[in-house]
């Protein structure tokens, strides 16, 4: 049994082990901006919401092989806590291997210093996560984001938000005022059904249009009304964002796709999707490639 386990902390489903080759060609140098990895040996907090599936580094690289991605970016899972061990590893173990090939965005509470700060920046982390909709993924306090946007801002860092979707309308103060970018993924879990109507989705369009917003159009699968694919209901999303803010999209595979327990897609069936969202190859090297390389400085 794992440390600090308890009865009511449940297993969430693995990856889909056998991910194919997709059918469209991603261009050269993407990068994908969400991945998580769960070595053996990290270990997990007391306080998580879900037991990860075992889902390794040498895992995350076949995936990337497959799919046709070169580049990562690390977010830090819930289950960690603030010890973000497991993704900095990672981070500077693909680094060694390949110089630039990754990044991070980590979790922190107020006790973190400047000079930690900036020996991270140097290894290649690019950003504070807050996660409101996952147990143990908030670590600070709402009323504490100001000050937190002001220490990593001289570093050129932003602030990422994760939060149940019915909660965009009351955060729209937090994330007008915020002096720091910030990014948002898998839709700000707007639900596909509720439509491009609904006043939750019309919030992040907002967003998108003000200019200090990031937009992570990955999680097809825990926005879409089905868990697996064609995703033809979230097109309409997010083609919408897109247009509002073409210069500030971004997409990832969300691997290995934790906190899900009914069905996982096929990563190839992801980028698949996006493909079809995305017809014009100067835009998928856009979304793809040029906005995450300036973002998290590649």
């Amino acid at each position: 049994m794992l440390l600090g386990m308890t009865n009511h902390v449940r297993d969430c489903l693995p990856p889909d082990r056998n991910p194919r080759r997709p059918r469209v060609a991603l261009p050269k140098e993407s990068i994908d901006t969400h991945v998580h990895v769960f070595e053996p040996g990290y270990p997990l907090s007391p306080g998580r919401g879900y037991n990860p599936p075992p889902s390794t580094l040498k895992d995350l690289e076949r995936l990337h092989a497959t799919l046709g991605i070169e580049r990562v970016v690390f977010t830090q899972p819930s289950v960690y806590g603030t010890d973000n061990s497991a993704i900095l590893d990672a981070m500077a173990a693909l680094n060694a291997k390949t110089p630039d090939r990754a990044r991070c965005v980590i979790a922190v509470d107020m006790e973190i210093k400047d000079d930690e700060i900036a020996a991270l920046d140097a290894a290649g982390v690019r950003g504070v996560r807050l996660n409101t909709d996952n147990k143990g993924g908030m670590p600070i306090r709402l009323a504490d984001v100001p000050e937190l946007a002001a220490r990593i801002r001289p570093f050129g860092w932003h602030l990422e938000f994760l939060f149940p979707g019915k909660d965009i309308l009351e955060l729209m103060p937090v994330f007008k005022t915020l002096k720091v970018p910030m990014s948002i993924a898998h839709f700000a879990y707007q639900p596909a059904t509720a439509g491009l109507n609904a006043p939750g989705f019309k919030a992040l369009v907002d967003l998108a249009r003000q200019g200090n917003t990031w937009i992570k159009i990955s999680g097809a699968n825990r926005v879409s009304a089905s868990d697996l694919p064609p995703y033809d209901d979230v097109k309409p999303m997010a083609q919408a964002l897109i247009e509002a803010a073409p210069e500030r999209i971004m997409w990832g595979t969300d691997w290995p796709h934790p906190n899900k327990y009914l069905a996982n897609p096929n990563d190839g069936d992801l980028v698949d999707a996006f493909g079809d969202w995305v017809g014009d190859e100067a835009l998928r090297r856009r979304i793809m490639v040029q906005t995450p390389a300036a973002f998290y400085r590649f």
